[in-house]
């Protein structure tokens, strides 16, 4: 892999010690995914994680709203019913 083109696109500034480092740290990668590659997986399942997932999420229910004047209690500003937020635009 050329180490010194993908930083130039990534815009990163590597001295030739860290383009070195980096580029045996890719080749260790690289080394490790073709002995992954070596193994026999056509009779395993895939997986997107190795523990079941579940939902932990409530569930989705029709509620009353917040009370407007709760909603705009800790408001530092408000006017007529609504948040007023400094102008950013002139």
């Amino acid at each position: 892999m050329e180490i010194g083109h993908v930083a130039l696109l990534a815009r990163l500034k590597l001295t030739d010690d860290e383009a070195e480092l980096f580029s045996r740290q890719v080749g260790s990668i690289i080394e490790y995914i073709d002995k992954l590659n070596e193994l026999d997986v056509k009779d395993i399942e895939p997986t997107a994680h190795v523990l079941q997932v579940r939902n932990i999420f409530r569930e989705d229910k029709s509620r009353p709203s917040l009370p407007r004047e709760k909603a705009l209690q800790n408001a530092p500003e408000s006017n007529d019913n609504f948040y007023r937020v400094p102008r950013i635009i002139e």
